[in-house]
């Protein structure tokens, strides 16, 4: 939903982004549409840095023309090319890659010494390819054939020495350095170009005017963007060239504060959540866990008020993973020695037991009475604004008791029927029988929305499902119906927004902006009529680590500390298959980040699935036990340990994941 206001004059121009953009026009075109790649290049230029000529299409152009170029592309590339005489390389340039927190380096794909226009075309549509179906920007340059090539680190990133310069070269260009063809020479020099350290005796040797032009290199990108930089470059007849410029993203900043992670949140959100979101959604189950963890004595009220339980980091929900039991501390002794009082013990006890015998009954009263809720609540077009507000003020009351109450039932109550996911499965299938469209389906049977994330934007499609199963749970446990009733009040919040989205649209009350871009204070002044200038829109943000800690400036720091050799065991014995990153095939391991429920219909073609974070108690994790699929979660690194196409062993039970000698058949790390 888009909604209008004010002053078409107040909205800044911007460039056509109907055609392709020059590298040489570029500079000062926003990143979200031509990529950070593309446009830290096109800035380089504009400073007199040596750039190798070349054009970007657009993501927009390549969301329209996602197969083949279009026919503007065509007749840049004939210009670059000299008609296809001169050979390209064709890259990535996506939004999401070459940030200040992620550089996603390899994660595309890049093709050089691409000649002639079908060459072209194939490599296109392979970059394309790449990005499966994220936003994508392709960076199209002339094709160098260096002497010599490499990267080189503003600063040392392992050390976090500011006087040293890391330099890594490789005869050729230094596409064979970053695909793990060579190895290189590794250097560390000092601002006057004196080596401190090399790595061997591996060709080639950078004499002393080379050093001295790459260092230049490393102040020139410095200035240019503010801070050290991690580069490629190439150099050719003793002239550098600037290939790539991208913030370094793995200095040694120490992480302070506690160990953070999305994992017990992730299942909830897994995505990265707009300012209204984050305003209606997240406060509720902050103080909903605070309460809860006073409540069972996980911890104290002071340190419940010094640390927030949950937060938002770079737009995306992380949790508290110590105080919400989702890793171990690091010192033994806070393990042998709990520092809470005797006597707290006792009440605690005393407590949570009273507690557990009384919690079925006051979940069953809370489920009566959202239920009935729901159903009194009028269509949100025949609610005048202040009742809209009130709807979304009482849903957050909602929100708060039924996160509290499922937080409890997971730790308390077993779970004996149905999970969200299974349900939902079953409606769909029965929907798809049927031939109802998937508004239909959401409106017959509203568990379905367990299988899509919350968003107050545009609903998800539902996944495509087979036949529906029978013999099943027909009613779901304590903990996954008061799940469900989560998803409906958030389905609730939605269709307000976008009823009063819908009303400031025709007010024209905004400057155009989506209206969830607005927080909750902002919404109401625009309801009040306070006009509000929209801010630039969230393209593209790095997926947050398994676990981090946040630097004093605020930055996310991964935490491999605690990051261990293995994950643990969710169920569903042990398994083995092919590693698939995404698109799996029958019988292969599905690596994931977290256990989206939507992954749901994919669970009886898996001979496994590992993800860096999530809970053997999550929606997936126990649909996947009673497939009989192994599970392992909270294995933040299975992809540094793993490769796509590996033959893998995953044993539900240890939470170990083998790789496999496919020759042999025994393991082999």
């Amino acid at each position: 939903m888009r909604v209008r206001v004010g002053d078409p004059g107040t909205v800044p121009t911007t460039p056509s982004i109907a055609a392709p953009r020059w590298l040489v026009d570029a500079a000062g075109d926003d990143p979200g549409a031509i990529g950070a790649k593309a446009a830290n290049l096109a800035a380089a230029r504009r400073r007199r840095i040596p750039v190798v000529d070349g054009f970007v299409v657009p993501v927009p152009v390549v969301a329209a023309h996602p197969t083949s170029p279009s026919e503007p592309t065509r007749q840049a590339w004939a210009e670059l090319s000299a008609g296809g005489t001169v050979p390209l390389v064709v890259r990535s340039s996506a939004p999401g890659e070459d940030l200040a927190n992620s550089s996603m380096a390899g994660v595309f794909d890049s093709v050089i010494d691409v000649a002639g226009w079908d060459d072209f075309a194939q490599a296109y549509a392979r970059v394309v390819r790449s990005a499966r179906g994220a936003p994508m920007a392709v960076l199209v340059q002339r094709f160098v054939r260096p002497d010599l090539g490499g990267v080189l680190f503003g600063i040392d990133p392992v050390t976090g020495r500011t006087d040293r310069v890391v330099i890594v070269a490789v005869e050729g260009g230094p596409h064979r350095l970053v695909s793990g063809e060579v190895e290189g020479r590794r250097i560390a020099v000092d601002r006057a170009g004196r080596v401190h350290d090399s790595d061997g005796d591996r060709a080639p040797v950078l004499d002393r005017a080379q050093r001295q032009r790459l260092l230049a290199l490393a102040r020139r990108t410095q200035r240019a963007f503010g801070r050290p930089q991690d580069v490629e470059w190439a150099m050719v007849g003793g002239r550098v060239l600037l290939l790539q410029s991208r913030p370094i993203t793995t200095t040694a900043a120490s992480g302070v504060g506690p160990l953070l992670g999305p994992g017990p949140v992730a299942e909830t959100f897994p995505h990265p959540l707009a300012p209204l979101e984050q305003d209606l959604w997240i406060p509720p189950l902050v103080r909903a866990a605070t309460h809860v963890l006073g409540l069972t004595g996980a911890a104290s009220a002071r340190r419940l008020r010094r640390e927030p339980v949950i937060r938002v980091v770079d737009d995306q929900v992380a949790a508290d993973l110590e105080l919400l039991g989702a890793t171990v501390p690091r010192s033994w002794a806070r393990r042998a020695l709990d520092p809470r009082p005797h006597v707290r013990h006792l009440v605690v006890a005393w407590r949570v037991g009273r507690l557990r015998g009384a919690l079925p009954a006051l979940a069953e009263r809370l489920l009566r009475e959202v239920d009935d809720a729901l159903r009194a609540v009028p269509a949100p077009g025949d609610l005048g604004d202040d009742e809209l507000v009130r709807v979304l003020d009482n849903a957050d009351a909602y929100l708060c008791s039924l996160h509290g109450h499922e937080m409890l039932a997971g730790a308390m109550l077993g779970d004996d029927g149905a999970t969200g996911a299974e349900l939902a499965l079953a409606a769909v299938a029965d929907g798809r029988a049927r031939g109802w469209s998937d508004d239909d389906i959401v409106a017959r049977a509203p568990v379905v929305l367990a299988l899509t994330a919350p968003s107050l934007g545009r609903r998800a499609p539902l996944p495509a499902v087979g036949a529906a199963g029978g013999g099943r749970p027909t009613d779901p446990s304590t903990r996954e119906a008061l799940r469900l009733r989560v998803r409906w009040v958030h389905e609730l919040t939605r269709a307000v927004v976008r009823e009063l989205g819908r009303r400031l649209e025709e007010r024209a009350v905004l400057v155009v902006v989506d209206v969830t871009a607005l927080s909750r204070a902002e919404l109401l002044a625009a309801l009040d009529g306070v006009p509000f200038v929209g801010r630039p829109p969230v393209t593209t943000v790095a997926p947050l680590p398994p676990a981090f800690r946040l630097s004093a400036d605020g930055a996310v720091v991964a935490d491999a500390a605690d990051a261990t050799s293995g994950g643990v065991g969710a169920g569903g014995g042990r398994g083995t298959g092919r590693v698939a990153f995404h698109d799996p095939a029958v019988g292969d391991v599905l690596v994931v980040r977290t256990l989206d429920p939507a992954l749901a219909p994919l669970l009886p073609t898996l001979a496994g699935i590992v993800a860096e974070t999530g809970s053997p108690l999550s929606h997936l994790a126990i649909l996947a036990r009673e497939h009989g699929v192994p599970v392992v979660v909270g294995h933040r690194t299975i992809r540094e340990a793993v490769a796509a196409g590996d033959v893998v062993v995953v044993d539900g039970r240890t939470g170990d994941v083998e790789v496999l000698d496919p020759s042999t058949g025994s393991a082999i790390r």
